[in-house]
């Protein structure tokens, strides 16, 4: 019997079923990455969880999550100012973590046509 994957070969499987989601690397760590921006990364600083996956959204999102289920979806202070939300893998299954991952894949997309959208409007990218 085939052995179901773990920690990021799990994440990997099933974030790559995902239209052009690309295996990559963010702060020297596995990512899932779409158009050359991360969509989920295995978290390196100090105060995450082993075990624990990044995922972007935004922070109406993590709230809803935050609240639902603290078991499985935490912030810590480091992380607090971004747009993202700390996941425990084991307390993840499949299902909820292929959503979380389509919820990541349409945060991202939808600021890359924002940027596009205020670059064709005339709007200066700030580098």
């Amino acid at each position: 019997m085939p052995r179901t994957p773990t920690g990021f070969a799990r994440v990997k499987a099933l974030g790559l079923r995902l239209p052009d989601v690309e295996e990559g690397i963010a702060w020297g760590s596995p990512a899932l990455k779409t158009g050359g921006q991360m969509i989920a990364v295995i978290p390196t600083h100090k105060s995450a969880e082993p075990g624990s996956l990044a995922v972007r959204m935004d922070f109406e999102q993590r709230d809803e999550l935050l609240a639902a289920d603290p078991a499985t979806y935490y912030v810590k202070d480091h992380y607090e100012n971004y747009p993202c939300v700390l996941v425990r893998l084991e307390k993840i299954r499949d299902d909820a973590l292929q959503d979380l991952l389509r919820m990541a894949y349409e945060f991202v997309r939808a600021q890359k046509k924002r940027r596009r959208g205020n670059l064709r409007t005339g709007q200066r990218r700030i580098k």
